[in-house]
Formats: structure tokens, sequence, C-alpha cells
């Protein structure tokens, strides 16, 4: 070896040109490991990253099975979540959020209020287009535009101060069910399905059950994966449009169709003893193994004609309009999709105004007591049937249900006289079921409704408080990408302790 072949430092010989090349090859090598691992969940014991101090708690995946259920980060009550998502905003002073300042002041120029706002100039103040009253032994002030949920509020916990970072729509839901307002970050559902996965092996670990009219604006991003493995995207289907491909064609027989199930599982089997710890492989097998399961469930679980007439009648399936129909059905399938264990159930009641279908959200710029009376026939009465039915079943108990909307709506008109223009600085969600009080109300807007004046709440504490609500700490439940320990929250959120029992 020559003098050129060699590093030193202080004489002392070190590495040679072609032991460099070798170390540098098997480091390249070691971080593509890495990598990979770590892209599939694989080091969820890797402490190398810390996030406020704290060892992620990520989660151990069985990339073989990546739906089975694993623990909390510590004990909670809710055991599954229903997220009912109503894209459009809706306004806040028209349903739950009283505020009887506006009476006095309507046809008013709003005092000290923004001359323009997100669609342009604004008009004069307007009081709630429906009359509120008082509802249920704590006297919540309900509007009569949702005279069913309104007849519920003694078992909400409300939260009238939520604040987002966004006045437009796609930006928004993306905001509120993602944690960015950005596209490609993973959804509410996928976080928790990645952290706990399902109790149902039969079924997907999280169901997005959209809208008939289609998907909200920001479509699947509502319920994607990002960058978290594939396994736990939401599975997007509807009443409406039941998946017909998983019906066992008739020329088959049940036996049939079950041994040829059985043999492929035994080929892939096979397969995968060829390549051990391949992941991506085992992934790819557990989802196909997952669909053929599909194939079997999903027809029961999406029969509804074994639920009674009163059950239909209660849900609101007949009577109402054909859309009220639809969501109704939704709705059933909701609670018969959480009876199952299903972990994860996101029911949308809205879709994109782009299909063409005349008023298809909550969206309302122009004639609102239109536009929200048409939303809420819809939503109203089967929502407040799914809630009504989870408790008498008892499934209130470990079951959390959220309702939720990207921003609420000004209190004063806009120029055309007829509709509310956006309002990112204050709107209404709430909660029930388990781990949170009922009849209560949290926060508050000031006198108008249109900035948050006590116990602000922002969107990442709205997600930190879901995920704690199902036992995980939103601090440290991560992912590790792009040399970034991902989170819900990104940087920030508290969970809003006031609201827990």
């Amino acid at each position: 070896m020559n003098n050129s072949e060699k590093i030193s430092l202080h004489g002392r010989s070190l590495l040679n040109r072609r032991g460099f090349l070798s170390t540098a090859g098997l480091s390249t090598a070691g971080l593509a490991l890495t990598s990979m691992l770590s892209a599939d969940g694989l080091l969820a014991n890797d402490k190398s990253h810390t996030v406020s101090g704290q060892t992620p708690l990520r989660p151990v995946i069985d990339p073989n099975q990546p739906y089975l259920p694993r623990p909390s980060h510590f004990d909670s009550k809710a055991k599954r979540v229903l997220v009912v998502y109503l894209p459009g905003a809706v306004s806040h002073i028209d349903t739950f959020d009283y505020k009887p300042e506006l009476a006095k002041l309507h046809g008013k120029k709003p005092p000290g209020l923004p001359a323009v706002t997100f669609e342009g100039p604004s008009g004069n103040i307007a009081k709630p287009f429906w009359d509120f009253k008082p509802r249920g032994e704590t006297g919540k002030m309900v509007s009569d535009l949702l005279p069913n949920l309104a007849n519920q509020v003694d078992d909400f916990c409300f939260i009238h101060s939520m604040t987002t970072d966004t006045s437009a729509h796609p930006q928004g839901e993306n905001f509120m069910n993602t944690g960015f307002t950005m596209e490609g970050f993973p959804s509410f559902g996928s976080w928790v399905t990645y952290a706990l996965g399902t109790e149902n092996q039969e079924l997907p670990a999280f169901v997005a059950i959209n809208d008939p009219r289609g998907l909200a604006r920001s479509g699947k991003n509502n319920f994607g994966n990002g960058f978290l493995p594939a396994a736990f995207q939401g599975t997007d289907f509807s009443a409406k449009n039941p998946p017909n491909n998983l019906h066992r064609p008739g020329s088959l027989t049940k036996d049939f169709d079950r041994k040829t199930v059985d043999l492929l599982q035994r080929l892939n089997a096979r397969h995968l003893q060829q390549y051990p710890g391949d992941a991506n492989l085992a992934g790819r097998i557990a989802s196909y193994e997952l669909a053929g399961k599909m194939q079997m469930s999903v027809p029961d679980v999406m029969d509804l004609s074994g639920e009674t007439a009163a059950t239909l009648k209660a849900y609101g399936v007949e009577g109402g309009s054909e859309l009220r129909g639809h969501y109704a059905r939704n709705c059933i399938l909701a609670r018969r999709l959480l009876e199952k264990g299903v972990r994860v159930v996101q029911l949308f009641n809205g879709s994109d105004p782009a299909g063409g279908n005349g008023i298809t959200n909550w969206d309302s710029h122009s004639d609102i007591k239109k536009t929200h009376a048409m939303q809420a026939e819809i939503m109203d009465q089967p929502t407040a049937a799914l809630i009504a039915d989870l408790k008498q079943r008892g499934m209130l108990e470990d079951t959390l249900v959220v309702w939720a909307t990207e921003f609420g709506r000004m209190p004063f008109l806009q120029a055309n006289g007829t509709g509310r223009d956006h309002n990112p600085g204050a709107f209404t969600c709430f909660l029930t079921g388990a781990g949170v009080k009922r009849g209560f109300s949290y926060g508050e807007s000031d006198e108008f409704g249109f900035k948050a004046a006590k116990d602000k709440t922002t969107v990442y504490d709205f997600n930190a408080t879901l995920l704690h609500l199902m036992g995980l700490d939103h601090q440290r439940l991560t992912f590790y990408h792009n040399g970034l320990e991902r989170r819900l929250t990104n940087v920030h959120g508290s969970v809003v302790k006031d609201i827990l029992v």
C-alpha cells in the first residue's frame, strides 16, 4: 500500500481507500435499510429521536398483521370514535352559539368589525335566521334549525371558542382533519388506527362514509394516510354505493370460494417465507387478505334489511328528501360498523360543490336560510337518531362522538344581503360519549360571535384532546418522516382538560 492510499492522523493509519469505499457503501446501505424500516413503522422501539424532551411512543406493528389491536399509551374510556364532519362551515350563530346582541344590532353596520372579508365587502349585522329556545334540563339555547339535536343537548359537550388558521375550505378541511393546511399529511383516523389497530380483523380499521353527493373539497385527503403505511388509510364506501365487486359470483359456491381463498393464503405464506423480513410484501399480502375477508363481512354489515321499521323511521330513512334517506342509511351503516368493532368511522354530511347538484354542503354565501335549511333537513334527524341509538345500546360508554366543521360564519351579512362569509375566528364543535362531560359548554366567543373571547381553542388543542380521549399522548405519537418526528398536532396543542370527565 502506498502513501496515497492511507488517511492518517498524527501518524496513525485510520483507513485505506478500499476500506473507505467499503465502509461508505455499508453505511449507505445501512441508512437505506433504516429508512425503509422506519417508513414501514418497524423501528417502533427506536429511541434516537425525542419530542418535547420525551421518547416517542411508536406502536409496535407486525407487518404481517398490521390491523391487530395494540395498547393505548394510557387507559381511556373511549375504544372507538365516530367523527361526523360537516364540510362548508356551519354557522355557529345560527345553530348553537346564542348571541342576543345580534338582535339588538340587527340591520346596523357592524361596530369595529371589518368592512371587507374573505369574499368581499361586508353588509349589516344580521340576527339569527332561526329562533333560539332553551333546551333540556340545562336550558342550553339552541336554534330551531336543528330541533332533533337540540333535544339532546344534555348529553353534549360544546366548545364555543374554536379557531382555525385559514378561511379557505380546502385548507380548512385539511387542517381540521389532518392538522395541516397542506395536503399529504395523515388524517386523524389514520393516526388512531396506526396507533391502536382494530378489534375486528374482518373489516377495515378506518372507514370513511362519504356524502351520497360525492367527496368533500379536499377529497380523500380528509381520510388519507399521508406518509403513514398505506394500511392505515380510510376505506371509502357508503350505503348508497355498496362495493358490488365484493359479492361472490353466483356461479361459485361458498365452499369453493372458501377453498380458493385458503389456497391463496398458503401460496402467499410460502412466497413470504422466501423473502423473510420483507415488510412491503407482508403488508401487501395483509391487505389482500383483508380484501378477501371483506368479501364476506362487508355485504353482511351493509345489508340494512334486518333493521326494524321503527329504526328506519327514527333515522328518517323515509318521509323526507331523497338525500336525507341516503344520509340516514349512512348513519345506520356507521352504527353497524361501530358495533362490529371498527376503530374509526368518519361520516360526511356535505360534498364538493363542483358536483353540479345544486346545494351540496353548508357553504352559505347567499340565501343562507335556504342553504342551511336544506342541509339541516338532511343532517339533523339522522344524526340525532344515530347518537340516541348509540346511547340506547350502551355504546356511548366506550364510543367518542365528534361533530365538527372547518370554521364558522360572520355575524354580519355579505354585501348581497343574504349570506354570511367565512369566519375562522370563532366557531362551535361538540363532543359526546366516552370521557367527556355532558350538558357542558366550554369557551365563549365575543358578544357578536366574531372572535373567540374566552378559553380560545385551536385545532391543535382540539386534535390533542381527541387523541387523549382515545388514550394517546399527542406529543409522543409520532412517525419519523423526512428527518422529522411528525405528529398530528405538529409542534403545538394542549389537551382541553376542563371538558374531560
